[in-house]
C-alpha cells in the first residue's frame, strides 16, 4: 500500500519490538525516529480496544484534574476553575481535528508537522498499521487527549486571577506555540528525536512545558495579596481533592500504559511502574510533611501521589519496577522542597503548585531516564552522554516554554484586561464571570450547602 511517508514516536518502535523479537534482543537494534509507509503492521483488534480505553482513561484526567483544582481553590472560584478545565475539551479538540494533529504528526519538519498531512484528520488511514497495530484513528483519539490536559494543567497556577476570554486566547496560542512543537520535536520525528531524546509518555512534552509555561504566567501576573485585601489559600473542599486525586491516578494508567501504543509488555511495564512511583511517592510525602509540619494530612498525601506520577511519566516505559520505587521516593523530597522553596523564600504565588509538582517532577524523570533507562527493558541504556541530552532538552524546554508563557500573558494584556476587577473579586468568579454558585446558603447554621 502507497502512502505519504510519516513520522511517528519511536516509543511505537521499541513496543513492538518488545513483543516481537524479546527484550534481550532489542538492544541489539537501531531505531530510527522516523518510518516509512512500507514499515506497516497489522491491525490488532485488542490493542485497538485497548488505545481506545486508554483515551478514554487519559480524557477522564482532565474532569479529574478539575475536581482536584477545584477542591483546593476558594468556594467562591471553584466553578470558575472547573469550567477552565472543561472547556479546554472543547477548544483544544477542535483545534486538533482541524490542524493540531497534522502539526504533530504530520510530514515532519525540525519543529512542525506539516498542517495540510492530516487536516481535519483527512488521511488518517495512511497512519494505519504505521503507529502500531491499532488504525490511525485511535493514534489520534488518545494522543489528542495529550494536548487536552497539557494547557489545562496550567490553570491551578494561575487560579482565581484570569478572566474567562484571555485564558482562552492563552491556551489556543499556547498549544500552538508550545505544545506543538515539543509534541513534533520528541515524539513526531522532530529534530529532539533525531538528536536522541527520549519521552515515553509526556515529561517534557507535557509536564515541563506546562509547568515553567505556568510559573512564567503567575510571574507575569500580580500576586494576589497585591490585589486582595484577604487572602484564604486555604483548600474549601478536601473531599474534593481527594476525588480528582482518585480520578487523575486512575486515568494516568491508560496516559503511561497506552503510550506504548498496544497491548504489549511496554504497556504492562509502564502500568505497574506508574503503581509504584505514585504509591512511593505518596507515602514518602506522607512522611515528610508529618516530620516538617506535624501532622500528616490528606491533601499532602494527595498532591505527593501526583508528583509520583508526574515524574514516573517520561520513564514509565524505560525502567524497571525497583527504579520506579527509587524514582518515586525521590520524588516526593524533590517536589516537597521546591513547593517550600517557591512559596515561603521566593513568594512566587503558584497557587496550586503547578511548577513545583508537574515542571519540576517532569523535570526530574526526564533525567531519570539517563540514570535507570534499562535496555533490556525499553531498548536504551542509561550513560552520560543520554544524560546529557536528557539535561539539556530538559532545560531547553524549560527556557523556551517559560519565554512563551510570560510573552503570551504581557501580549494578551495589551488588548484586554486579565486580572478580574475588584468587585468581581470580592463577589467571587463563579458569580461575577459565569453568573453561577456552587454553594448557596440555606442551611439552618449557617453553612454552605451544595446546589
Amino acid at each position: 500500500r502507497s502512502g505519504p511517508s510519516t513520522s511517528i514516536p519511536r516509543r511505537v518502535f521499541i513496543a513492538r519490538t518488545l513483543d516481537v523479537l524479546g527484550p534481550e534482543r532489542v538492544s541489539a537494534l537501531s531505531f530510527s525516529p522516523t518510518r516509512g509507509s512500507n514499515d506497516i503492521m497489522a491491525i490488532d483488534s485488542g490493542s485497538t480496544a485497548f488505545i481506545i480505553v486508554c483515551a478514554a482513561l487519559v480524557n477522564f484526567m482532565t474532569p479529574g484534574l478539575a475536581f482536584f483544582y477545584g477542591g483546593l481553590v476558594r468556594q467562591q472560584n471553584v466553578l470558575t476553575i472547573i469550567m477552565q478545565n472543561f472547556v479546554a475539551m472543547g477548544l483544544v479538540t477542535m483545534i486538533w481535528v482541524v490542524w493540531g494533529f497534522s502539526l504533530c504528526f504530520g510530514k515532519s519538519g525540525k519543529m512542525f508537522g506539516s498542517p495540510a498531512t492530516y487536516a481535519m484528520l483527512s488521511n488518517i488511514e495512511d497512519l494505519d498499521g504505521e503507529t502500531g497495530p491499532i488504525p490511525g484513528l485511535a493514534f489520534a483519539l488518545f494522543q489528542g487527549m495529550f494536548a487536552v490536559i497539557a494547557p489545562a494543567l496550567m490553570t491551578g497556577a494561575f487560579a482565581d486571577r484570569m478572566m474567562f476570554a484571555p485564558y482562552l486566547i492563552f491556551i489556543a496560542a499556547w498549544v500552538h506555540l508550545v505544545y506543538f512543537p515539543f509534541c513534533h520535536s520528541v515524539w513526531g520525528g522532530g529534530f529532539l528525536a533525531e538528536w536522541g531524546v527520549w519521552d515515553f509518555a509526556g515529561g517534557i512534552v507535557v509536564h515541563i512545558s506546562a509547568g515553567f509555561s505556568a510559573l512564567a504566567a503567575v510571574m507575569a501576573m500580580p500576586h494576589r495579596k497585591k490585589i486582595e485585601a484577604e487572602l484564604d489559600t486555604d483548600p474549601h473542599n478536601i473531599p474534593f481533592v481527594a476525588l480528582g486525586t482518585g480520578m487523575l491516578w486512575f486515568g494516568w494508567f491508560g496516559f503511561n500504559a497506552g503510550s506504548a501504543l498496544g497491548a504489549n509488555t511496554a504497556a504492562a511495564n509502564a502500568g505497574i511502574n506508574t503503581e509504584i512511583s505514585a504509591s512511593c511517592a505518596l507515602f514518602a510525602w506522607m512522611v515528610i510533611e508529618w516530620l516538617h509540619k506535624g501532622k500528616p494530612t490528606l491533601v499532602g498525601a494527595c498532591v505527593g501521589a501526583i508528583a509520583g506520577l508526574a515524574t514516573i511519566t517520561p520513564a514509565a516505559g524505560f525502567v524497571r519496577p525497583w527504579a520506579a520505587m527509587i524514582i518515586g521516593l525521590l520524588s516526593a523530597p524533590w517536589c516537597y522542597g521546591l513547593v517550600e522553596l517557591v512559596k515561603d523564600k521566593l513568594v512566587i504565588d503558584d497557587a496550586l503548585d503547578v511548577f513545583a509538582v508537574h515542571g519540576m517532577g517532569g523535570f526530574l524523570g526526564t533525567l531519570c531516564i539517563g540514570i535507570f533507562a534499562d535496555e533490556n527493558v525499553g531498548g536504551i541504556k542509561a550513560s552520560g552522554e543520554l544524560f546529557g541530552k536528557q539535561f539539556a532538552a530538559a532545560v531547553g524546554t524549560a527556557v523556551y516554554a517559560y519565554a512563551v508563557g510570560f510573552a503570551l500573558v504581557k501580549v494578551i494584556e495589551k488588548f484586554m484586561k486579565i486580572i478580574p476587577p475588584q468587585h468581581a473579586l470580592e463577589l467571587g468568579l463563579d458569580a461575577s464571570i459565569h453568573g453561577e454558585r456552587a454553594y448557596k446558603d440555606t442551611s439552618q447554621n449557617g453553612g454552605k450547602t451544595a446546589v
